[in-house]
C-alpha cells in the first residue's frame, strides 16, 4: 500500500468542475454603434441603446404593452387568417410561408388591431410588424386596418397606427394585395370627414405601398429617430436615376426638415405624447 501523499501544489488538477461559460442571450451587440449591450438594459428602455439611442426592432406584442395602459387593450379580428387565391410559389409555395411565418412570429399576419386605453384615453390601434414577410400589406393586413378605421368612424374613436412595414403590397396575392392600399385610404378619408383624429406613427422601416398610402395620412404623423421612411429604398433609387443622394436621405430627421412628419418622438415618450396630442386636437374641436 502507497503512503506516497499528493502534492498539495497540484491541487488545481484534482478539481474538475467544468468551466461555466457565459449564459446566452445577456448581451446584444447595438445595429447603430456596434457597441455590446446588456439586454436588460436594453429592455428597461424599451428596446433604445443606452449608448446611441438606436430604436431597435420590436415586435407588434411588444409596442402594444408599451403603449397601451396595462391590461385594457382588447384585440379585434384576431381569428382573420391569409389564404392563397394564386396558388403562388416562387422558392415555396405561399401557403408553406404562411405557416412558417405564424410559426416563427406566433402572429397570423402582419397586423395586430383592436382598442384600449393610452394614459385613460380609449383609443382604435393598428400596428404592422416588419418580422412578418417584411409587414408586406396582404388582404389581411388591409382588411383588419379598414375593419378598425370603420370601428373608429362609429364609436367616434381616435385612430393610431403604427406601421413597421418594409414592404408595400404583398405579391404573393397580387391585385388583391395591391387593392389594400386604395381600400384603407378610402376608410381613412370616410373617416376624415366624420372629424375623426387619425395619429400615423412611423418606424423603422416604413417602406412601399404602406408609406404610399395610410402611413403618409396622418393628421398627425410622429416618426421614431433615424427611422428609414420612404417608398423604394435609397440604393433602388439610387441606382434607378444614377445621381448622388442627399445625406441622410429617407431617414426621419430628413423628412421632418422637409416637412414630411410633423414631430420625431422617441419611444419612451411615445405614449404621453400620443395622449397629449389627442388632448390637443380634440379641445380644438
Amino acid at each position: 500500500m502507497s503512503t506516497e501523499r499528493p502534492d498539495p501544489s497540484n491541487w488545481r488538477n484534482m478539481i474538475t468542475r467544468p468551466k461555466r461559460g457565459v449564459p446566452e442571450g445577456l448581451w446584444r451587440r447595438c445595429p447603430g454603434c456596434q457597441q455590446t449591450i446588456f439586454r436588460k438594459e436594453a429592455e428597461k428602455r424599451l428596446g433604445v441603446c443606452p449608448e446611441c439611442d438606436y430604436h431597435w426592432f420590436v415586435s407588434a406584442r411588444e409596442r402594444i404593452n408599451q403603449v397601451f395602459d396595462e391590461g385594457t387593450f382588447e384585440e379585434w379580428d384576431a381569428n382573420l387568417e391569409p389564404t392563397d387565391p394564386l396558388n403562388f410559389v416562387d422558392k415555396k409555395p405561399y401557403r408553406e410561408k404562411l405557416k412558417e411565418e405564424q410559426e416563427r412570429t406566433g402572429l397570423r399576419d402582419a397586423a395586430v388591431v383592436g382598442t384600449g386605453m393610452i394614459r385613460a384615453r380609449r383609443v382604435a390601434f393598428g400596428v404592422t410588424d416588419s418580422s412578418f414577410i417584411m409587414g408586406s400589406m396582404g388582404s389581411v393586413v388591409g382588411e383588419k386596418l379598414t375593419r378598425t378605421v370603420e370601428r373608429a368612424t362609429q364609436q367616434r374613436l381616435p385612430l393610431i397606427i403604427i406601421s413597421g412595414s418594409g414592404g408595400g403590397a404583398r405579391m404573393h396575392e397580387g391585385i388583391l394585395s395591391l387593392m389594400q392600399m386604395a381600400k384603407v385610404s378610402a376608410a381613412l378619408g370616410r373617416f376624415d370627414r366624420a372629424g375623426g383624429l387619425y395619429i400615423s406613427v412611423l418606424t423603422n422601416p416604413t417602406m412601399g405601398g404602406v408609406a404610399a398610402s395610410f402611413a403618409s395620412l396622418g393628421d398627425v404623423i410622429f416618426a421614431e429617430p433615424r427611422a428609414l421612411i420612404g417608398f423604394a429604398g435609397p440604393r433602388t433609387i439610387k441606382a434607378t436615376i444614377r445621381i448622388e443622394l442627399p445625406k441622410g436621405f429617407q431617414t426621419s430627421e430628413f423628412l421632418l426638415e422637409h416637412g414630411f412628419i410633423d414631430r420625431i418622438v422617441p419611444r419612451q415618450n411615445l405614449k404621453s405624447e400620443i395622449a397629449r396630442a389627442i388632448d390637443y386636437c380634440e379641445q380644438g374641436l
